[in-house]
């Protein structure tokens, strides 16, 4: 049951969606990452204030200690001071000093203490946290003074909204991007020209090929075909020229078939016009009986022409050549026999078969073949064999196994007037007949050997069957391959 029929799918388009499919998955990436980048862009000015606001504070707390007095944090922010540390218009800013214990001594409670181990003092640090809910930037930093004891430093903390750092980022995230809008498209619009471009030289090769006449069998022109195309264009001309080598041949072939058909046709209807003539003009019983048997033999001769026409076909054909299957050499060779015997008694001709017995043969004597086409084989070289063989003489069939295994031998020879060494390859052509022997015939016989033979593997060799006598006779030996075992 045949599959269900696969999408015919448009080249253009292959390649379209290869070059925009990544191009579509990248975009989200490039999104995110120009947001994360316009967020680190837009931090740096304002981390860098934030740190000088720290460093502020922190240079006004001190830390004092006496020998009867433990250290003391003290921090001087004038009130004026913290107003304008407070001062910003877009976001709130905090502060915080805590002391050596970490209790609270200046700034806002609601910020919290950082979550790690202590930095070395006066390390400006940066982190991301919460006031009130509100995500803030916060700056720290531990103190480093001399006479705060080194298990124990003051920390100074002020934090910052987010409110100008978002705008910033989104400022920068809208300049960037929003330029991508207007590339995005140009740019698939110029991928899509491109393509259309680059595929304009395979649109012209077919309509070339669209326009082209279906007579004309002619090389396509591959200069004007791009480099990948150029193997295509390659095999298409290889497969043009083979298709005129066909064509022509089969020409040829229909026209020595209907010129070899003409003349018994033209002997039937002669033969018929005298018939009528005769029985018109009353004429004898033994005129009429001789016309009726010449068109009986023009119409045998049709018969056998059209018949071998039809074999001649069916050898040519590669698709029913590829049906093999295991064959019998000898059971072919004595049922083919055997149908021959009563044309063989009627010549009065000696036909025999010489060879393993048809239900006996081992697997060294099976060949992997058509059964109908090795028949077609046998039938004509043995038919072949008794129309040139006289009457009184003798035709033999013969299979013989390889001594190695290789091959299996079918021999076919007669004691006739045999082949002159200068014609034993033109015999094997179409519609060829050896002159001076004065038997009717197509001319096909031979020519259906050899194609069954090559289709098969085979190899056809023509020699005299006896080459000390006159007349020397023919032997034709045919080399099948062995099956293979299994």
């Amino acid at each position: 049951m045949p599959g269900p029929l696969r999408e015919q799918r448009s080249l253009f388009g292959e390649i379209l969606d290869w070059m925009l499919a990544p191009l579509l998955l990248l975009w989200p990436i490039s999104v995110a990452l120009t947001w994360l980048v316009a967020q680190g862009i837009a931090n740096r000015p304002y981390d860098r204030e934030l740190g000088e606001l720290a460093r502020t504070v922190a240079r006004r707390v001190s830390v004092e200690s006496s020998e009867f007095v433990p250290p003391l944090v003290k921090v001087k922010i004038p009130e004026a001071a913290a107003e304008i540390l407070r001062s910003d218009d877009s976001d709130q800013v905090f502060y915080q000093v805590l002391g050596l214990r970490g209790e609270f001594l200046a700034g806002d409670r609601d910020l919290p203490v950082p979550d790690e181990e202590r930095a070395a003092p006066g390390e400006l640090r940066f982190r991301d946290d919460q006031v009130l809910s509100e995500p803030v930037r916060i700056a720290y930093m531990w103190l480093a003074d001399a006479n705060a004891p080194k298990d124990s430093v003051p920390l100074v903390q002020v934090a910052q909204t987010l409110d100008k750092r978002s705008r910033l980022a989104t400022e920068i995230f809208r300049g960037v991007i929003l330029p991508q809008f207007v590339i995005l498209p140009v740019a698939v619009l110029l991928v899509w020209l491109a393509l259309a471009r680059g595929l304009a030289p395979l649109n012209a090769l077919q309509r070339r090929i669209r326009e082209r006449e279906s007579h004309d069998l002619s090389p396509i022109e591959e200069r004007d075909a791009p480099d990948e195309v150029a193997p295509l264009v390659r095999s298409i001309n290889d497969l043009l020229a083979r298709l005129d080598l066909s064509i022509s041949a089969q020409k040829h072939f229909l026209a020595d078939a209907a010129h070899q058909l003409k003349t018994p046709l033209a002997g039937l209807r002669m033969q018929a016009e005298l018939a009528q003539r005769e029985l018109d003009s009353g004429g004898d019983v033994a005129s009429v009986k001789r016309s009726l048997q010449q068109i009986a033999r023009s119409t045998q001769r049709a018969a056998h022409m059209v018949n071998q026409l039809l074999a001649m076909a069916r050898a040519e054909d590669k698709e029913q050549a590829r049906k093999t299957q295991e064959v019998s050499l000898p059971r072919l060779a004595v049922e083919t026999v055997r149908d021959f015997v009563p044309r063989a008694l009627e010549k009065r001709i000696d036909l025999g078969y010489e060879g393993p017995d048809a239900h006996s043969a081992g697997p060294s004597m099976r060949i992997q073949g058509q059964p109908v086409l090795v028949r077609e084989l046998v039938r004509n070289l043995v038919d072949n064999a008794l129309q040139y063989t006289p009457s009184g003489g003798a035709v033999t069939v013969r299979v013989v196994a390889d001594p190695f295994g290789q091959v299996v031998v079918l021999q076919v020879e007669d004691n006739g007037p045999g082949i002159p060494e200068a014609e034993r390859e033109l015999v094997f052509q179409a519609f060829y007949r050896a002159l001076g022997t004065n038997v009717d015939g197509s001319g096909l016989g031979l020519a259906i050997v050899r194609e069954i033979a090559l289709q098969h593997g085979a190899v056809v060799a023509v020699e005299d069957a006896h080459p000390r006598n006159t007349p020397p006779g023919t032997r034709f030996t045919v080399r099948f391959p062995v099956a293979p075992e299994g």
